[in-house]
């Protein structure tokens, strides 16, 4: 048993405090809300594997017996935050035991019933769908009893929601459990991973200002939105060609060099291959809010064009407080009318170097493995076949990885432990496999390894025409660009 504190500052300094792997629980004398007198706190800040620090905090009062758990996340919050939808039939019990970790900031909503859980309500929770469900229930029905003699018709009310509640308990009525949390921490559980569930939908999306202040983020305080929609562009623009936007040539190291080897050597062939390869572009650097710490620090952008690609915006992040980096790349340009299949045949070591882009909008199959990717998963990133591979592995072990606990059964950690042997087995090249990115959008892109992009056998282009549902879910459908149109041509004409 761990020392005892006086308050909870004390508790967790020495918490924080520990390097060791064995960190002793800590208990403190707190306050039962139930009874007015005093219960304990136990607190144990501990790593789950693959997962991120949790610090867990269980309160018993020896008095009334009141119990409450709760889970507190002690690592950094997530860049983006995440939306899961799940779907879940009637008489399906493995899809309600499936596990859901809920954060301080995430909240759960069921459409079907009108019903949502506010952040405020549940903090903390690891648990599973059915066990959100009836915590819910006991909590609405903590005081049913006053509520009926106070109000009969509100209490009789929520007697008939409670029914409908309880028969999504227990499985006898389908439902769609929604969770949303801007920070980023929270989950629910894909048991056929890695492979796509489809009742289960996970989306990422950029904080709102709101969002952001909500989280404790610093929010710049902005006229902005007083100026209404039209010139709210118009300042930002202004905002960023302040003075706190500096312009530094892309690749000035390289640049300079390259023009005293023209000063000094006096070659026309030299001079004509330095400004093959030299960027002409302008980076762009401009104040922006650390996605991690929430902290100032410096965004860089700059517009360059990709042979037998397209225009693309690199942004690029850093960090000095916490040492957080990000890097991001943005399509320029028109919208593809059609999207774009990429299928590389990885055969050689040199295909694992092949330059990689992957937009929001790519999705990423490995037939082999039977392994795929939604999308928006991974974000945009710009690398290598080697590296997405690699960041593919790593992101899995972070979102499923902590389910290697006792509870979890022989047959999956053995699933999941033969597809990390097998996913290992692609870096190391032991059999061919293939890549394939299929980007609606076409703003993905994997470049050749030789000269000619058409000599290269390995790496093939399919564009094919986009569904109705597509379109919709990348608001294609309802967007009207015909009086931009007559603007333009009008414009052009004069």
């Amino acid at each position: 048993m761990g020392d005892s504190f006086v308050d909870v500052r004390s508790a967790a300094e020495a918490v924080s405090a520990e390097d060791d792997v064995s960190v002793p629980l800590h208990q403190i004398e707190s306050l039962c809300m139930r009874c007015g007198k005093n219960g304990i706190t136990r607190l144990l800040l501990t790593r789950i594997p693959h997962f991120r620090e949790v610090v867990l905090m269980a309160f018993e009062c020896p008095h009334c017996n009141e119990r409450n758990n709760e889970v507190q996340f002690a690592g950094e919050l997530q860049p983006r935050g995440c939306h899961y939808h799940l779907d879940v039939p009637s008489g399906d019990q493995k899809m309600l035991n499936r596990q859901v970790v809920k954060s301080d900031s995430a909240s759960i909503k069921i459409p079907e019933l009108d019903f949502e859980i506010p952040p405020e309500a549940q903090r903390g929770t690891l648990s599973t769908v059915e066990g959100v469900l009836l915590r819910a229930i006991d909590e609405l029905q903590a005081l049913q009893e006053e509520r009926k003699k106070v109000d009969p018709g509100t209490a009789e009310a929520l007697d008939q929601f409670l029914t409908k509640l309880k028969s999504c308990a227990i499985g006898d009525a389908s439902f769609t459990f929604i969770l949303d949390d801007p920070s980023g921490n929270s989950f629910i559980e894909n048991p056929l991973a890695p492979a796509t569930d489809p009742s289960l939908t996970i989306k990422f999306y950029e904080r709102t200002p709101e969002q952001q202040a909500s989280l404790g983020f610093l929010v710049d305080s902005s006229p902005s939105s007083e100026l209404g929609p039209q010139r709210e562009s118009e300042a930002l623009e202004d905002r960023i060609c302040a003075s706190n936007v500096k312009r530094e040539p892309h690749g000035s190291i390289g640049a300079l060099g390259g023009h005293r080897a023209i000063a000094q050597g006096n070659s026309e062939e030299v001079a004509a291959a330095l400004f093959r390869y030299s960027a002409p572009e302008e980076v762009m650097t401009f104040p922006s809010t650390c996605g991690a710490c929430g902290t100032r620090c410096e965004t860089r952008m700059f517009v360059t064009h990709i042979p037998y690609f397209q225009e693309v915006i690199v942004m690029a992040s850093s960090c000095d407080a916490c040492g957080y980096r990000n890097s991001e790349l943005k399509p320029g340009g028109q919208i593809s009318e059609k999207g774009k299949r990429i299928t590389v045949h990885v055969e050689k070591t040199c295909d694992l170097s092949r330059d990689v882009i992957k937009s929001d909008s790519a999705c990423v199959r490995v037939p082999e493995l039977e392994l795929e990717l939604a999308s928006g998963t991974l974000g945009g990133i710009v690398t290598t076949v080697e590296g997405l591979i690699t960041k593919i592995s790593e992101n899995l072990e972070r979102v499923h990885g902590f389910t290697f606990g006792d509870s979890l059964d022989d047959c999956r950690k053995t699933k999941w432990l033969d597809f990390r042997e097998r996913l290992s087995k692609l870096l190391n090249l032991e059999q061919p496999w293939t890549l394939i990115i299929d980007d609606a959008l076409a703003n993905s892109f994997v470049a050749p390894i030789t000269d000619a992009i058409e000599d290269d056998h390995q790496l093939s282009f399919e564009e094919y025409e986009r569904s109705w549902e597509q379109n919709e879910e990348l608001g294609l459908n309802d967007m009207d660009t015909s009086s931009a149109d007559i603007a333009y041509n009008s414009t052009t004409a004069t």
